[in-house]
């Protein structure tokens, strides 16, 4: 984690997070039900490749599919698992707003370190102000948590104006801390980064395109495959760090092409 902290008007305070962050996939038995058995030694293996905080119930760890009870065991687990030593973020966002209270209220209370939500993606929030109280509600369950809110338009549907979203947000979610940005539009996350003097830690959320993320100025980044290739990211980053570009533009490639064929 970086040494900058962010700070809104609720004195809600938290360092911006960096580095690759495990969007972390959610164990399960051959049934179909949870398996929380594994979690501890997945949060080993990650912290032992170097990754910096986990995104937990997110889109890779098939969040929108599990009952509200699963997901507080999950986020549970993990915020156990994890034990203070990366910051846990817990995504609590889903079609039913009162379900994403209280998976709010139970992140707060089960000690995570900031909470996320997606947005409703059946009944899509149709005006910014729409979205905006969409959140107010959900982060008024845990007020003293900070919140990102999970940008990713190819699931969500939603295609409003993310700067028109952050100059409403910033005066009506007092807990607003930052973005995940999983979106191709670069440019309009470079917005986001200088929106009020980098006020929000944006996370980029493509893998494929972390390097261009990075040249773009995110802050860290938040993905699936960096449960099982942060290595080969980290070749990326440290590269793109030391003015090696063909280096990190070689490294950026092998990463796409394992992810090509992943998808096939």
């Amino acid at each position: 984690m970086a040494s900058v902290a962010v700070t809104n008007e609720e004195n809600i305070c938290m360092e911006k997070l960096t580095g690759l962050i495990a969007a972390t996939f959610t164990p399960m038995h051959p049934d179909g039900q949870i398996n929380l058995g594994p979690i501890p030694h997945m949060v080993e293996a990650l912290l032992a490749e170097g990754i910096t905080a986990l995104y937990v119930c997110g889109s890779t760890g098939e969040g929108p599919s599990l009952t509200t009870e699963e997901r507080k065991q999950v986020a549970l687990a993990f915020i156990e698992a994890a034990n203070g030593r990366v910051p846990v973020i817990v995504q609590v966002g889903c079609n039913c707003i009162e379900d994403a209270r209280t998976l709010a209220s139970h992140a707060q209370s089960a000690g995570a370190n900031a909470i996320s939500a997606v947005s409703p993606s059946y009944f899509i929030p149709e005006s910014v102000p729409a979205l905006v109280e969409t959140f107010v509600r959900i982060t008024d369950a845990a007020p003293d948590t900070p919140f990102y809110y999970y940008h990713i338009p190819r699931f969500s549907g939603l295609t409003l104006n993310l700067i028109s979203f952050l100059e409403t947000a910033c005066d009506r979610i007092p807990s607003m801390t930052g973005i995940k940005f999983s979106s191709r539009d670069v440019e309009v996350m470079q917005q986001c980064l200088a929106f009020d003097n980098g006020r929000y830690n944006v996370l980029f959320g493509v893998d494929e395109m972390l390097l261009s993320g990075l040249a773009a100025g995110c802050h860290g980044a938040v993905g699936s495959t960096y449960n099982f290739l942060a290595p080969l990211y980290s070749r990326v980053m440290s590269s793109l760090a030391q003015g090696r570009f063909e280096a990190a533009r070689e490294y950026q490639l092998r990463a796409a092409e394992i992810i090509a064929v992943l998808l096939r």
